[in-house]
């Protein structure tokens, strides 16, 4: 076999907030890496943008190539529970860029809880009335 494939997990976190991509071993045991967009950019209301998060991810990706991982899993969540089930405008920026850094990627995966009955979500009755 002429290139050992090692795989790790990218565990992608992106609200409308913020985004947090994390790094791991095949085990989820064992962090290797994580980079917040908060670590990106300056102005708190630019930490959950696409650039932000491909900028994250390309650092996620160095760190990758130094502990030898050269493909990954992609685990997607957003907020979920009782808050907002989609993930935010920086996952998908996120999930191109690790690919654009030559790791490979073997499968997409949406981790985001959903709740079977749950707690009541905040805003009243009729809702948030903006």
């Amino acid at each position: 076999m002429a290139d050992a494939t090692k795989w790790g997990i990218a565990n992608i976190y992106a609200s409308y907030n913020n985004i947090m991509i994390t790094l791991t071993d095949i085990t989820g045991a064992e962090t290797l890496a994580q980079v917040t967009g908060g670590m990106i950019v300056k102005q708190a209301k630019d930490e959950s943008s696409p650039y932000a998060a491909q900028k994250a991810a390309e650092r996620i990706a160095e760190t990758a190539a130094e502990k030898g991982i050269n493909a990954i899993h992609v685990k997607v969540r957003a907020p979920g529970g009782n808050k907002s089930t989609s993930p935010g405008p920086g996952a998908q920026a996120a999930i191109r860029a690790l690919s654009r850094a030559g790791l490979r990627i073997g499968r997409i995966e949406d981790v985001t809880p959903i709740p079977h009955d749950g707690t009541k979500p905040k805003g009243g009755r009729r809702g948030r009335r903006v």
